[in-house]
């Protein structure tokens, strides 16, 4: 019999909480140029800044903010550039790792994942989850996939208002990711719990909410250890659990590195493809001609899948540290310097992706977007995130439904998952 895991209060809570208590952040000054604030993308008011530094300045460098001195990457040309540079701009956790929040000063609860490793520890353990993600693995879970997801819509009330995000994206996520995992389906809402505290970059940068996170983290951990010792005696089957056990490069993982690599597959099969769901039915909200095209001509949803993942960038950036002295874009980048890889900016590159503030379903070049990273560090599960918004948006057609937004959309105060709170709406026939 496993213990008793806490279940609340949620990050996104514990942060309001605590916003509410020492004012929001708007009251510090504010430090031109600086992207990294929070409310920036709870309040969605990120495009004007980025637009304006992708015109003038794509990388700028910023210092005194809150989250110390970076450099601001914010076109798609210059993301792609230092991601295709991993020997001289690092992913590690040696570093810095890949958020733009640096480890408090002596602090040894640090992650260690295969994201943030370079090589050759990152391709070896990349390997091992790899085969969980492969087109004949991901075909059988499509079958598992579509069923819960159909039973999940057929369950949602006509007529009546209804959170999105907890009653259909959350579910499907959480339930996906369980069926990925192995992991038992009664207590699969756990894993909603522990990823939204594992991404949630204000929780962790909040001094009296890191030791919760710390707690929360331990906990998972905890579950996860007597997981792994009870399939040790049977470590059969595709899912990912019984591929790390079997792995020589992950099965005698050190406590820390087990926890970031949990860390990392739950919340990179949790936030960033719920956060796809909940974005889907705002866009085609926000863009009812989009709406009716897709309607009209469902061959257009292959491209329609990509054209969301790139419209709202489920994460909006990635951090690399520079190891050696370099130049970049004409300027001088010092050794130990953390850039910031907005994600979210370089999928509204107009010199890539023209009138990029509108999602046109059948834009042609859609599958340029950055949401998954690009070279090495690119997504293993980025085919798995796009199965699941397709079947959802095949499922919604098949059963004619249309869904409205209604009411409040609320987002999470947070620069790294880009990701949705809450999400009023009704469905109605078509």
């Amino acid at each position: 019999m496993r213990p008793t895991y806490r279940t609340e209060p949620s990050a996104d809570h514990a942060v309001d909480e605590w916003l509410a208590s020492h004012g929001e952040d708007q009251a510090a000054p504010v430090i031109a140029g600086d992207t990294s604030r929070p409310n920036l993308y709870s309040r969605a008011s990120w495009e004007p800044l980025f637009r304006q530094m992708r015109e003038s300045a794509p990388l700028n460098r910023v210092e005194g903010t809150a989250y110390g001195d970076y450099w601001n990457v914010c076109s798609h040309a210059l993301v792609s550039e230092v991601e295709g540079k991993p020997d001289l701009f690092s992913s590690s956790w040696k570093y810095g790792g890949i958020t733009i929040a640096d480890p408090a000063p002596g602090e040894e609860f640090q992650l260690p994942m295969f994201i943030a490793m370079d090589e050759p520890e990152h391709s070896a353990q990349r390997k091992t989850v790899a085969p969980a993600f492969t087109p004949a693995h991901i075909a059988e879970l499509a079958v598992k996939l579509r069923a819960h997801t159909g039973a999940v819509l057929d369950s949602l009330p006509m007529g009546s208002r209804f959170d999105w995000v907890e009653k259909v994206s959350i579910e499907l996520a959480t339930s996906m990711l369980a069926t990925i995992l192995g992991f038992p389906w009664e207590d699969r809402h756990l894993l909603t719990f522990w990823s939204d505290w594992a991404g949630h970059m204000e929780a962790a940068r909040i001094p009296e909410l890191f030791q919760v996170r710390r707690e929360v983290l331990t906990e998972m951990a905890t579950y996860f250890h007597l997981l792994w010792e009870e399939r040790r005696a049977s470590p059969e089957g595709v899912d990912l659990l019984g591929m790390m056990i079997r792995s020589d490069s992950m099965s005698e993982m050190g406590p820390m590195e087990f926890i970031g690599n949990l860390a990392l597959l739950i919340v990179g099969g949790n936030d960033t493809t719920r956060t796809s769901m909940s974005a889907a039915i705002l866009g085609l909200d926000r863009f009812p001609d989009e709406r009716a095209k897709l309607i009209a001509d469902e061959s257009l949803l292959p491209n329609a899948v990509q054209e969301i993942i790139r419209w709202h960038t489920p994460i909006a950036h990635m951090r690399r540290t520079a190891t050696a002295d370099c130049e970049l874009a004409g300027q001088r980048i010092a050794a130990g310097d953390k850039l910031a890889l907005w994600y979210i900016s370089a999928n509204r590159d107009e010199a890539v992706f023209p009138d990029a503030d509108r999602l046109d379903l059948s834009r042609a070049n859609a599958r340029r977007h950055l949401s998954f990273g690009h070279g090495i560090h690119r997504c293993v599960g980025a085919r798995l995130a796009e199965l699941q918004l397709r079947i959802l948006l095949e499922e919604l057609m098949k059963r004619r439904l249309q869904v409205n937004v209604v009411g409040d959309v609320r987002r999470v105060h947070a620069n790294f998952v880009n990701g949705f709170r809450h999400i009023e709406v009704e469905l109605t026939p078509y």
